[in-house]
């Protein structure tokens, strides 16, 4: 959902592709329990203390940015989502994967364990809730899955085969595991091929994205 603008407090609110999908199984079951907010558009760095006109005016340039209308594809939106933390927190939360990238050759496997930095006052932790893992093109993974998280949420997102579409996969849990493809026509005269992974933190909303790379048997 989005703030129609920034004068009035409207706000317009419509389902994502997953909503709608809960939506028509039409037996009566579907209800909005929990929502999320974010502030995907919102440029800090031109929050402007030096003003001339004074500290009522700060802000003025961030309050007459443009602001997002709500829009159905849920994993191009609420990248950067609000959260509360303990009182005092001096550090930002941030993921930790253990890599700034990930190559696979084709057909290898990779189990990603995510934790969580400067969460809860503690150093390193897990979040009891898992991390969303997304790849943006899930035609270059065998498999995708994440295992560790037993929700209906989870069991849900992990069982839905979206293999052979160029449309990104979002899995949930404490551990993320991926194989690459090994199919070669995806290749054609490329000897490698490259998307993204993201993972967020569910309880604390960090999130890391690095580049993914598969490459092609015979070029290694």
């Amino acid at each position: 959902m989005g703030f129609l603008n920034n004068q009035i407090v409207t706000v317009d609110a419509i389902l994502t592709k997953k909503g709608r999908q809960a939506l028509a199984q039409n037996d009566g079951s579907f209800r909005i329990t929990q929502f999320a907010l974010s502030d995907d558009e919102i440029d800090y760095t031109l929050y402007n203390p030096n003003h001339p006109s004074g500290s009522a005016y700060y802000g003025q340039a961030i309050e007459n940015m443009p602001l997002l209308e709500a829009f159905s594809d849920e994993t191009q939106d609420m990248k950067y989502l609000l959260t509360t933390l303990p009182r005092g927190t001096a550090k930002m939360p941030i993921v930790d994967i253990g890599y700034t990238s990930i190559v696979l050759n084709q057909g290898a496997s990779l189990i990603i364990t995510p934790q969580t930095l400067n969460y809860l006052g503690a150093t390193q932790t897990f979040e009891s809730s898992g991390y969303n893992a997304t790849i943006a093109d899930v035609r270059l993974m065998n498999t995708f899955t994440g295992t560790g998280i037993n929700t209906t949420t989870a069991t849900a997102l992990n069982a839905t085969t979206t293999l052979g579409t160029n449309v990104s996969k979002t899995v949930i849990g404490t551990s993320i595991s991926l194989t690459a493809t090994t199919v070669n026509i995806l290749f054609g005269t490329l000897t490698q091929l490259s998307t993204t992974l993201t993972i967020v933190g569910r309880d604390s909303g960090a999130r890391i994205t690095i580049p993914v790379t598969v490459t092609q048997a015979n070029a290694c």
